[in-house]
């Protein structure tokens, strides 16, 4: 399906960038763009991947003009550029905005100016119900890549979304905060023991984005169904992996923080469409003319509940411990761990 087609990756220098290009180069794919405002992590992926298939362009989404300049003959983009830190954006929750939101605008505009034929935006479990600031402005950019996807010819430009919950292993994630304190010989410092979070690798993230290219229609959210665990649970299993003998420490929530993720919301259940190890929220497709519908209470939506980390379906210590096994981080900190 990527046969000669030119692919833009926003935020590529991340995690998510990294892993969509070990997904992709063996294929036959044309190309594949990384956009990204880092050019020192520009820099250290020429250097690893060497590959001519990948083009590197230097710019922010904040500026709509750089974004322009990387869109030329593309075909798909992967808008994963974003704010991502729950207590950097509680701190500083304009910046958010003008990443998460307006970033995300010129991403959409660019692309339909372009004539891009797809685009996925990525989104997060801390985009539904939010109370922090990250959360609230992944939020509103779902909100305005749905608005967007209304108005735009989906024959020309098809828009829609992914939404997931933590991603094990990433930049700035909890698993490589747990692996470096027991290698330094620190507490494992846990914010609460009975909070809990979905886990999912950054293969399952790539294949969410690839299920939605594939099955996603204009305006949808595709939600994968993901396993959770406690984060005391986590600590333990990291804990065990490495025959470690750390304490850990409670030091109590951070900044915005839930006790628990929401990957669906009640309002979202009612109307998702269960796709076995999937879900699909469509766009809601009414207009501003509510005279044309007849309102009543929804007897389903007061039974309904909502699909989050505490009610799906939740791994114990050696369950945690075979999925970190399947992670290559863990199993080269692991090698490294046992050489010492």
């Amino acid at each position: 399906m990527f046969q000669d087609k030119i692919l833009l990756i926003t935020g590529g220098t991340g995690s998510f960038g990294n892993a969509v290009l070990d997904r992709f180069l063996n294929t036959d794919v044309k190309e594949i763009r990384i956009f990204s405002r880092d050019e020192k992590k520009q820099d250290d992926m020429r250097k690893k991947y060497r590959n001519e298939k990948i083009k590197f362009y230097l710019g922010d989404v904040r500026n709509k003009d750089s974004v322009k300049n990387a869109m030329y003959n593309v075909n798909y983009v992967f808008h994963a550029a974003a704010l991502k830190q729950v207590p950097s954006c509680e701190f500083f929750p304009m910046e958010a905005v003008k990443t998460n939101v307006i970033g995300t605008e010129n991403v959409l505009d660019a692309s339909i100016e372009s004539g891009v034929q797809k685009v996925i935006c990525l989104s997060t479990d801390k985009a539904a119900y939010p109370i922090n600031a990250m959360g609230i402005s992944k939020a509103m950019m779902e909100k305005t890549f749905v608005a967007k996807s209304k108005n735009i010819n989906p024959e020309r430009t098809l828009i829609c979304g992914t939404r997931y919950g933590n991603v094990m292993a990433s930049r700035g994630s909890v698993i490589p905060l747990f692996i470096e304190q027991i290698k330094s010989g620190q507490d494992i410092t846990v914010t609460d023991p009975y909070m809990t979070r979905f886990l999912m690798s950054l293969e399952e993230a790539v294949e969410l984005v690839i299920f939605a290219f594939k099955n996603a229609e204009t305006g949808d959210i595709m939600v994968q169904k993901s396993p959770a665990s406690t984060i005391k649970d986590l600590a333990q299993a990291i804990k065990e992996l490495f025959s470690a003998d750390n304490e850990i420490k409670i030091i109590g929530t951070r900044h915005g923080e839930k006790l628990y993720e929401t990957l669906l919301t009640r309002e979202e259940h009612v109307v998702a469409q269960d796709l076995k190890n999937f879900y699909k929220v469509p766009a809601d497709s009414r207009d501003l003319n509510y005279d044309k519908y007849f309102v009543e209470g929804d007897k389903q939506l007061t039974t309904e509940t909502e699909y989050n980390s505490h009610n799906t379906f939740r791994l114990n210590v050696e369950e945690i411990k075979e999925k970190l096994l399947t992670l290559k981080y863990v199993q080269e900190e692991l090698k490294d761990w046992r050489q010492l």
